[in-house]
């Protein structure tokens, strides 16, 4: 935001209050005022701690403070001199003045807030290429969108952070999404491969955690060319997030295009879901197998279905590991020594873990 575009406003305004008017920003320091000669001038540290980052209006050495700017983080405050009534009314009608200017300049002019329009479908595709010109887009450029989402919501200005460790505003955008998501819009190489941006999302990741203490979880679109496709790779970003939360749990970097089989029970009416088990398990209910089974079967998979290596990690006699399958067969009608039957079971235990999980769809 130009501070010159906030001094016109005041300039306009001056002649009609009868007192010093102006805007500071989040160190305290006037970035605009009616009195030229204050601007730069930088107000007690008090000033800046109480005024932000709340929204109220607020008195401090006998001026009238009310902040604006993000519903999230309010990056500047209208002033007035006096702590009278009238100072109180004339911040109020201040602040909605300037900030739905601020608004109107975002809109038009700032390229964060054209971006973050593009991923949330709040532009007409028709508008998208048009306002691209106007801002001077590289159409053409590869982009990669990371959903960031912090676990526990803490005091440290996440978005700042990022916002610090990719500096390059004229290639790379942080947007704030809502109070536990970030999205990252980087600019990368044609033909990036996923493994490149998942390094890129475990540096961020790591940064955060060592330095800030903060647990986050990543999703990543695949990279795309064109502003329109923006809108697409981040939707694949949250889905990448909330199909981890439901088959990799433990897993902090998820990458869209290496969910497998996992993207596509996601995708399925909850209905389709629930029928494909009852004809799956028509000879006995998936719930009737205790842990250990399910932890043997988990074990099974993950050996390749070879017996005698699933035997030896499980530290248990061949025989009794065939037991274990042979009582599989009998409840399920399904033997995890053939090839198709084990598919089907595997891809049933997936759908059970997404019905029980009961993920939000975008």
């Amino acid at each position: 935001m130009s501070n010159r575009l906030f001094q016109s406003v005041i300039h306009q305004m001056k002649d009609s209050i009868d007192r010093p008017i102006g805007v500071i920003d989040e160190t305290g320091t006037i970035i605009a005022c009616s009195e030229l000669g204050r601007i730069g001038e930088v107000l007690d540290s008090s000033v800046s701690e109480k005024v932000f980052p709340g929204t109220e209006i607020v008195v401090v050495n006998d001026m009238v403070f009310k902040s604006f700017g993000s519903p999230i983080h309010p990056e500047y405050a209208i002033f007035v001199d006096g702590a009278d009534e009238t100072a109180q009314r004339y911040v109020g009608v201040l602040t909605v003045a300037v900030s739905n200017i601020k608004q109107y300049y975002d809109e038009k002019y700032d390229r964060g807030n054209f971006i973050k329009n593009v991923m949330l479908d709040n532009i007409l595709p028709g508008d998208i290429c048009i306002k691209a010109r106007e801002l001077h887009f590289n159409n053409e450029a590869t982009r990669a969108v990371l959903l960031i989402r912090l676990t526990e919501p803490g005091e440290v200005p996440i978005f700042d952070v990022i916002q610090n460790l990719f500096p390059d505003k004229t290639k790379d955008f942080v947007v704030n999404i809502n109070e536990t998501d970030i999205a990252l819009v980087k600019e990368v190489r044609p033909n990036i491969e996923s493994k490149d941006l998942e390094k890129l999302a475990r540096s961020i990741a790591d940064s955060l955690g060592s330095e800030y203490y903060t647990h986050t979880l990543v999703g990543i679109g695949t990279a795309v060319t064109g502003i329109k496709e923006l809108a697409h790779a981040f939707k694949e970003a949250q889905v990448a997030l909330e199909v981890g939360k439901v088959f990799d749990t433990e897993k902090t970097i998820v990458s869209y295009e290496n969910l497998g089989i996992a993207r596509l029970i996601y995708q399925l009416p909850t209905t389709l879901c629930e029928m494909f088990l009852k004809e799956v398990f028509k000879r006995g209910s998936i719930d009737s197998l205790d842990h250990e089974t399910l932890f043997t079967i988990q074990k099974f998979f993950e050996n390749n279905l070879n017996v005698s290596e699933t035997s030896r990690k499980l530290f248990v006699h061949r025989n009794t590991l065939v037991y274990r399958l042979e009582k599989i067969r009998k409840l399920t009608g399904l033997d995890l020594r053939e090839f198709d039957d084990a598919i089907v079971f595997k891809v049933a235990l997936m759908v059970k873990k997404y019905l029980d999980a009961n993920p939000v769809k975008y």
